[in-house]
């Protein structure tokens, strides 16, 4: 949960009537900006909850999908908490990204596309992958010293994708 809008938007065209509470939110799997209807008033900023086709607990509905620019002034500045947490809570999931990345075009590697690698750096990260596989955030930072934070390049290169609606290539988010 990024932001809770307990009559919805501050829309003055929108008759008082047709408002509801909202909740803005991220998913974890694809990132996805999502404005959802909650079942009651008690969801709180930073909460993950289910969406799921089963029986939601806290959510009624979603209402949309929404864009960077819909978001609301605490939603954006609560995402990259949350893009930073989703990132830690599936570390597992981001350190294969290392271990599994590949050419995109003859020229263009998907590494190529997190903030600070180059070709120099990509080739180290391919030489100490062949030799065995990364297993942690840790080790990725140890084994290439170049990279002592792998995770922030990883929330940058997806908070790039949730900000910019042209990005071309989409590694962690849909379109």
């Amino acid at each position: 949960m990024l932001d809770i809008l307990p009559i919805g938007h501050a829309d003055p065209r929108r008759p008082q009537f047709k408002k509801e509470p909202l909740v803005q939110a991220i998913g974890t799997d694809q990132f996805k900006l999502l404005e959802l209807v909650p079942k009651s008033q008690d969801i709180m900023i930073h909460e993950t909850v289910y969406i799921g086709d089963r029986e939601r607990e806290k959510v009624e509905r979603v209402k949309r999908r929404i864009s960077y620019e819909e978001l609301s002034a605490t939603a954006r500045l609560e995402l990259p908490f949350a893009v930073e947490r989703i990132v830690a809570d599936n570390e597992t999931r981001f350190v294969d990204f290392f271990n599994r990345a590949i050419s995109i075009t003859p020229k263009l590697h998907m590494l190529h596309l997190l903030p600070g690698i180059g070709k120099k750096l990509m080739w180290e990260i391919l030489d100490e992958r062949q030799k065995k596989p990364f297993e942690s955030f840790k080790d990725i930072s140890e084994r290439i010293k170049a990279i002592p934070h792998p995770e922030q390049m990883i929330i940058k290169r997806i908070m790039e994708e949730i900000e910019d609606p042209d990005v071309k290539y989409h590694l962690f988010t849909s379109k």
